[in-house]
């Protein structure tokens, strides 16, 4: 199977520690998916961002646990007024200290809503790394087509080699005109246009795969990447479609659904407990400026009608959580549609690709010798031989294009059911 070993990969999402720095003089070794997956989920630009989130997250948690702080108050009394009040003679002074007593569990309810919101980012990061993972399958699986198209343009230059080798010596010989030659020529030189520009795409495919891990240069750890080594070729058998639906709630997308609807429960249990209004409490001393006695104070507060004010953010939280299961199932609904059509779909290319390895292309190779070996002794004539040519190329490109097709498909199936297509 091209995507080998994806419990391994997938170990990798939790493994994210920096690779050490390579001589950029050294060439890289050959390059595994496993490897360009490890080197994209340590440095990927886009990953790093979840670090910082989850330290905010962390921090309005802290911030949530703290309990109200004491409030110190100080007042002036009879002051700048006029007569016996003038200025701050007659100034009766009160220092005091009071407190905000929660009540209705409103801290806990806090710190519960903080840490839920810490799991959705935790299932969102989850959900971005298997993206992460998915988008170096699919940038690995171009970069392993475009090495196939390249050599298969090889091969193709080759054919015309010999074609106009063949033909200069049936010109030479006069048993063909010269303009056999002259078009022998011209489809060596096309061959080798084609092999140029695969060369500068599969070098643009490349880079686009080392950016994956923040590599603009087209490099893996400060050295050349080396050649992509998988194969397009080796394809899982194809699962039942019933046993992909059900890994469908192992997906992080799914997984993420669920912390969201417990930060919404958490929510709706926070709004719940503005019901139960708090009191403040307080106490101090107050001095008498006429009479020089000091007495202690004493205050209580509460809001009344608290009951009535917390209804509408009541209403409002569970609206919001009912949300999250209308849209869990809608998602889910989504998900099944579009993993039957991908399931389809790669039916189709892996019948495609054994039908063209098993049948067609051993025939038509078969088919291209043989006229190949009459055009060299004169009954076949430069027509013949190119049409030949052309169809056994072409039947390399479809097996490419179908190969290609059907890891791709791959790819976003297990991208959807977080779990390896092949049987254990």
């Amino acid at each position: 199977m091209f995507v080998t070993g994806w419990r391994a990969v997938v170990a990798c999402l939790a493994l994210c520690a920096a690779v050490p720095a390579a001589h950029a003089a050294e060439p890289a070794p050959p390059l595994g998916l496993r490897d360009a997956i490890s080197a994209a989920l340590a440095r990927n630009p886009d990953l790093r961002e979840f670090a910082f989130a989850l330290r905010v997250e962390e921090a309005r948690r802290d911030g949530a646990a703290l309990r109200p702080a004491p409030e110190f108050t100080a007042e002036l009394e009879n002051v700048l007024g006029t007569g016996a009040y003038k200025g701050l003679s007659g100034a009766d002074t009160t220092l005091a200290i009071s407190q905000v007593v929660e009540l209705g569990g409103k801290r806990e309810a806090r710190i519960s809503a903080a840490s839920a919101s810490i799991d959705t980012l935790t299932s969102a990061r989850q959900a971005a790394q298997l993206d992460i993972l998915a988008e170096v399958t699919r940038r690995y699986v171009a970069t392993a087509e475009l090495q196939e198209r390249l050599r298969l343009a090889e091969r193709a230059t080759t054919l015309a080699q010999g074609t106009l080798e063949a033909a200069r010596l049936r010109v030479q010989a006069a048993k063909a005109p010269h303009v056999e030659e002259d078009r022998a020529t011209v489809a060596l030189e096309r061959s080798r246009l084609d092999m140029r520009n695969l060369r500068a795409r599969l070098e643009a495919a490349r880079r686009s795969l080392a950016a994956t891990w923040g590599a603009d240069d087209g490099t893996l750890e400060g050295r050349p990447m080396g050649d992509i080594t998988g194969d397009i070729y080796a394809l899982p058998a194809v699962q039942d479609f019933a046993p992909l639906v059900e890994r469908l709630q192992r997906n992080p997308d799914f997984l993420r659904f669920a912390s969201e609807e417990r930060l919404r429960e958490a929510e709706l249990r926070l709004a719940a407990t503005q019901k139960r209004a708090d009191i403040t409490i307080g106490g101090g001393v107050r001095r008498s400026q006429e009479t020089k006695d000091i007495g202690l104070v004493a205050s209580f507060s509460m809001p009344l009608f608290a009951g009535r004010r917390a209804q509408s953010a009541i209403a409002e939280a569970a609206a919001r959580r009912d949300a999250v299961g209308a849209a869990r199932e809608a998602a889910l609904t989504r998900a099944r549609a579009s993993l039957f059509a991908l399931h389809s779909d790669l039916v189709e290319a892996e019948a495609r690709v054994a039908a063209l390895q098993s049948t067609v292309l051993p025939r038509m190779e078969e088919a291209l010798k043989e006229t190949q070996y009459a055009f060299e002794r004169g009954r076949y004539g430069y027509l013949e031989l190119v049409d030949a040519q052309r169809e056994f190329l072409d039947a390399q490109a479809d097996r490419i294009e179908a190969a290609t097709q059907a890891q791709l498909l791959i790819a976003e199936i297990e991208r959807l059911t977080n779990a390896p297509l092949a049987n254990p």
